[in-house]
């Protein structure tokens, strides 16, 4: 995926193309009911003339009729449209930015914050998805004063000549307001985003907040922004109440100064009544600050709800080769792996082999870079020096799909994604038979317990009640269920009891689906049944061997306690 979004204007532009049809219908509409009353004034003056000179008048009456039903109906159908182009602008820019976000991986929601993440799709996507149909309403907004300043002319070069020589104020008025108004919805809007970042981190740690008995706390912590948000929008406000105190001094001034020269000109029989009624009607429309402050406003907030989008789709996404493996062993080397978090170098300089056809346990203390290699090995992350090869291909060159297929993995806490428990175990690049899913689920030892569910694995995920552990082996029947030449368990195992983790490491290293199988090991046991083990310590591979070697070393049985017999 691109970053093709990196741009704010650039991004609404796109969206505006995406609903291209229905914006330029919408704008047709719009025109065209801003010309609708555009005729009005001039049809009602002559209507006018005709009854003062009591000459015939029923034609131009149904005309003035025709003309506001015509208006009403254009609106009507305007509203329509303006609600679909909105609508379906949001549509595609969720769509953009989820695709996004899931391309970039963990990356995003590290720099953003899930709770923040979650704002700009929902409400920021929605607010920028105004801006086409915003834009078609600004068009039609501006044909109104023009329309009226050219029907001011042709009514009188002088009317127009009054109306313009306030037009410099008016436009001067509109500058500033739109620009004082971007900056502080830019704002309101990142207050928000802070907000909705901690009511997510609440959320993810209601149990903790419960059990410590912090949820006032919490709350005061979570509104603490409030205020600032309280600020921000009243900022906004004022300027747009300001710009609207400044536009209705202005245009009523413009408004009489044309409605006295027109009375000048009656005066002098240069026009007649009917026209000095159009030419004050017109007068109206050509101020109409109060329609276009509104429109500007609506296009200040969708462009700085673009430009948080835009934010998010300028992190790079993961980019992917074309190559595909060639037949082998599943063989995973690294070499010279450096990758730092947070400014603090975490593996340093790493070289590791794991031979294909072997079960490799990394062990180490926490913080040791465990999980981090793990994520490395199967380019859920990217080093930030060194190379990662599967028999022989650096990872980076394979194809999303080929990877995929490649490399399974289970995870501590798994996301059970799908609609049954059965979507959630064959989730994945492939679809699955059902036998082949229930004989990875045997494999993982949760064959017994999703059958006694109460639709079996035909029960929805919400409703499937599940302990730590049972969770951990569904998401072990998944990695399972997939197959490829490298299974890597980062803490999958971590919540089992031991009897029920020693079946599954063993039939895993008999049975197993994959051909090269990388694990993080927290039990002495575990480790044992590897056919070797890498010790992690300061960032470092400290040594490789077989669980017993290993275990002669002081350092080494420590990682799993007191140091007591394996």
């Amino acid at each position: 995926m691109t970053t093709r979004g990196a741009d704010p204007a650039a991004l609404l532009n796109s969206a505006t193309r995406h609903s291209g049809a229905r914006s330029a219908a919408l704008c047709l509409v719009s025109v065209a009911s801003t010309a609708a009353g555009l005729l009005l004034p001039a049809a009602l003056g002559r209507t006018l003339d005709l009854l003062l000179a009591h000459a015939p008048a029923t034609r131009w009456v149904l005309c003035c009729a025709g003309l506001v039903l015509l208006a009403v109906l254009l609106d009507a159908c305007e509203t329509v449209l303006g609600g679909t182009v909105d609508a379906r602008t949001t549509a595609w820019l969720r769509r953009l930015l989820t695709k996004h976000v899931l391309a970039v991986g963990p990356r995003a929601a590290a720099r953003f914050g899930p709770g923040d993440l979650v704002a700009r799709l929902v409400g920021n996507a929605s607010q920028a998805g105004t801006a086409p149909a915003a834009r078609a309403a600004l068009l039609a907004a501006l044909a109104g004063p023009v329309g009226g300043m050219v029907a001011l002319g042709l009514i009188d070069p002088w009317l127009a000549a009054v109306f313009l020589a306030g037009t410099p104020v008016l436009a001067f008025l509109l500058r500033a307001f739109t620009r004082d108004t971007t900056r502080c919805v830019a704002d309101y809007q990142q207050v928000q985003g802070r907000i909705a970042g901690a009511l997510a981190e609440a959320v993810a740690g209601h149990r903790t907040i419960e059990a410590a008995g912090t949820a006032d706390k919490e709350a005061a912590r979570i509104l603490r922004p409030l205020p600032e948000l309280s600020r921000a929008g009243h900022r906004m406000w004022r300027v747009q109440g300001r710009a609207a105190a400044q536009a209705s001094t202005v245009a009523p001034l413009l408004q009489l100064g044309v409605v006295a020269v027109a009375g000048l000109l009656l005066a002098r029989h240069r026009l007649s009544v009917g026209e000095v009624l159009a030419a004050s009607r017109y007068a109206l429309l050509a101020t109409g600050v109060g329609v276009l402050v509104g429109q500007f406003a609506s296009l200040a907030r969708a462009r700085a709800a673009a430009g948080r989008l835009a934010e998010v789709l300028s992190e790079p996404a993961t980019a992917h080769g074309d190559r595909r493996l060639p037949p082998g062993p599943g063989r995973l080397e690294l070499r010279g792996v450096t990758a730092r978090r947070g400014g603090r170098t975490v593996l340093d300089g790493v070289d590791l082999v794991v031979p294909g056809g072997t079960t490799l346990a990394l062990v180490g203390r926490s913080g040791a870079g465990k999980s981090l290699l793990a994520a490395l090995a199967g380019r859920l992350a990217d080093p930030d020096a060194g190379e990662i090869l599967l028999d022989g291909v650096p990872l980076r060159d394979l194809s999303h799909a080929e990877l995929r297929r490649a490399v399974g993995y289970a995870f501590e806490r798994p996301a059970l994604l799908g609609t049954t428990v059965e979507d959630a175990i064959a989730l994945g690049p492939r679809p699955l038979p059902a036998a082949t899913v229930r004989e990875a689920t045997r494999l993982a030892c949760a064959d017994d317990f999703v059958r006694r569910l109460p639709d079996g694995y035909a029960t929805p995920c919400a409703d499937a009640p599940r302990s730590g552990g049972e969770s951990q082996r569904l998401g072990l029947a998944r990695a399972f269920a997939h197959g490829g030449r490298l299974l890597i368990l980062d803490d999958a195992l971590s919540s089992l009891d031991t009897v029920t983790e020693a079946r599954i490491t063993g039939s895993l290293l008999t049975h197993g689906t994959h051909d090269t199988r990388l694990l993080i090991a927290h039990r002495a046991a575990t480790a044992a049944r590897a056919d070797a083990v890498a010790w992690l310590d300061g960032g470092r591979v400290r040594a490789v061997g077989t669980h017993a070697e290993l275990w002669r070393t002081d350092g080494y049985r420590a990682v799993f306690g007191d140091g007591g017999p394996a």
